[in-house]
């Protein structure tokens, strides 16, 4: 078994050496190749963001923090880590993995979206809420320079 097949949860990967977690870096893009070959999907977008998505699930505590994708097609890797793998047998068909995050699949993820430039107006909201609510947790927003191009973004960062 790879070490791929031995994450269940985000908390596994705190078990895990900077040697380990190179391996698994690389078994993700092997497994991600392979599959995308397969059933089709975003392979570029997901081997772009292997080990950023790795650090903040090693780093925070998902799902009690929140995890926001702009471009919600880059969360395959999320959902490797979120105990996902099997539905990639079927990745965006029935059955399967949806090719975006999906509240019916996981409690991880908490937003349902592709690329529209909603993922800072998310995170502001759900920060505000959980302060308001005085719940210690924390929120990650993953955008990239073509969520900057939307109004949501930048009234979120005003």
């Amino acid at each position: 078994m790879g070490l791929l097949e031995s994450i269940r949860e985000p908390r596994d990967l705190r078990d895990l050496d900077g040697d380990q977690l190179d391996a698994l870096a690389t078994e993700i893009r092997d497994f991600l190749v392979t599959t995308c070959a397969r059933t089709g999907g975003h392979l570029g977008p997901n081997l772009g963001v292997v080990e950023l998505t790795l650090a903040i699930h090693r780093t925070f505590d998902s799902p009690r923090d929140a995890v926001v994708f702009d471009t919600g097609h880059q969360a395959y890797v999320h959902k490797l880590l979120t105990g996902r793998m099997a539905g990639f047998d079927l990745l965006r068909q029935e059955g399967g993995v949806s090719g975006y995050p999906s509240r019916a699949e996981s409690e991880h993820d908490l937003v349902e979206n592709s690329h529209a430039s909603t993922a800072l107006s998310y995170a502001d909201g759900l920060a505000k809420a959980f302060r308001i609510r005085g719940e210690d947790r924390h929120v990650v927003a993953l955008i990239g320079d073509g969520a900057l191009t939307g109004g949501m973004a930048w009234e979120a960062l005003n």
